[in-house]
C-alpha cells in the first residue's frame, strides 16, 4: 500500500541527508494532503513534530537520525511503505500546564513527556504541592520537581530516579529533584485525572522556572497541571518494537 507521506527532518547533517534521499525516492507532500508524517531526527525532534502536527491528527512514524531515539524506529531507506503499513499505533495524551508568573500573567503549554519546575537561582526552591485541592506537602525544599506521563517516564523522570510507567496505565509520576526537606521524599504515583498544583514559596528570593517539554516560563508563582484528554498524539512503531516493549527493555538493562 502506498502512503502519501509528509517528510520532516531536524537540522542535523544525518537527518538532512536522509530527508533528501527519502523524498527523492518516495516523494513528499504537505501535511494537509498526507496520511502519515515521517520524522527524521532524535527524540527532541519527535516531540517538536508531535506538537507541530497536532492540528492535523496524523500518525507520526519516526526514524532515528539522532542519538538515543527512544521514540523512533531504526533508519532504513528500503521498504518504507511496507513498514508504515505494518506499523503498530500507540496513542498518548499530553499534560496541560497553566503557569501563572510573578506578574500575574498566565501561560498555557502542552507537554508530551513532563512538566518540570526548576530552581532558577542559587538557593533551593520551596514548593507547596496540592493534589485535587488538598495540600499534600506544605513545603518541599528541593532543586525542583516534575510530573511525567508514561511516555515521558523514561526521560528526565527516570534520570531523576523516578519510576518507569507502562504505556496505557492511567498513572502519572511525580518526582522530586534533589529533595532536601522532606529529605527522604522521592515522589508519588498519581491518577491520570489528578489536578496537581505547585505553588512557589518566596518566589522573589527563590525564583523558579517551569518547563513543558521545550516551552519555558520564567519566574512562575503557581503551576497547575492536568491531563489533556482532548488531545491525542499517534505514534507508529515497527511490530514488536512499540513503546510497551521499549519501556520493558529500559528496566532490564
Amino acid at each position: 500500500m502506498d502512503h502519501q507521506i509528509a517528510f520532516t527532518s531536524s537540522s542535523s547533517i544525518a537527518a538532512q541527508t536522509g530527508f533528501e534521499k527519502l523524498t527523492e525516492r518516495y516523494g513528499n507532500c504537505a501535511p494537509q494532503a498526507a496520511d502519515v508524517i515521517v520524522a527524521l531526527g532524535g527524540d527532541g525532534f519527535m516531540l517538536q513534530t508531535l506538537h507541530a502536527s497536532q492540528k492535523f491528527g496524523l500518525p507520526v512514524y519516526g526514524m532515528n537520525r539522532g542519538t538515543v531515539g527512544f521514540l523512533m524506529n531504526p533508519y532504513q531507506e528500503d521498504d518504507l511503505m511496507a513498514r508504515i503499513t505494518a506499523a503498530e499505533e500507540t496513542a498518548i495524551n499530553p499534560l496541560r500546564m497553566q503557569a501563572t508568573d510573578s506578574a500575574g500573567a498566565e501561560h498555557i503549554a502542552l507537554a508530551i513527556n513532563e512538566v518540570s519546575l526548576l530552581r532558577a537561582g542559587p538557593q533551593a526552591a520551596k514548593l507547596r504541592i496540592s493534589v485535587d485541592g488538598r495540600i499534600r506537602i506544605d513545603e518541599l525544599v528541593c532543586d525542583g520537581a516534575l510530573l511525567a506521563t508514561p511516555a515521558g517516564s523514561t526521560a528526565y523522570n527516570y534520570s531523576a530516579h523516578g519510576p518507569i510507567l507502562p504505556i496505557g496505565t492511567d498513572v502519572l509520576a511525580m518526582t522530586a529533584l534533589n529533595a532536601f526537606r522532606p529529605r527522604r521524599w522521592r515522589g508519588a504515583l498519581l491518577p491520570k485525572k489528578a489536578h496537581v498544583r505547585f505553588e512557589v514559596m518566596d518566589p522573589e528570593k527563590r525564583p523558579v522556572m517551569a518547563d513543558a517539554d521545550s516551552t519555558s516560563i520564567s519566574n512562575v508563582a503557581i503551576v497547575d497541571i492536568t491531563s489533556e484528554e482532548h488531545v491525542q498524539h499517534r505514534l507508529l512503531f515497527d511490530p514488536g518494537h512499540g513503546l510497551d516493549e521499549r519501556l520493558l527493555q529500559e528496566q532490564f538493562v
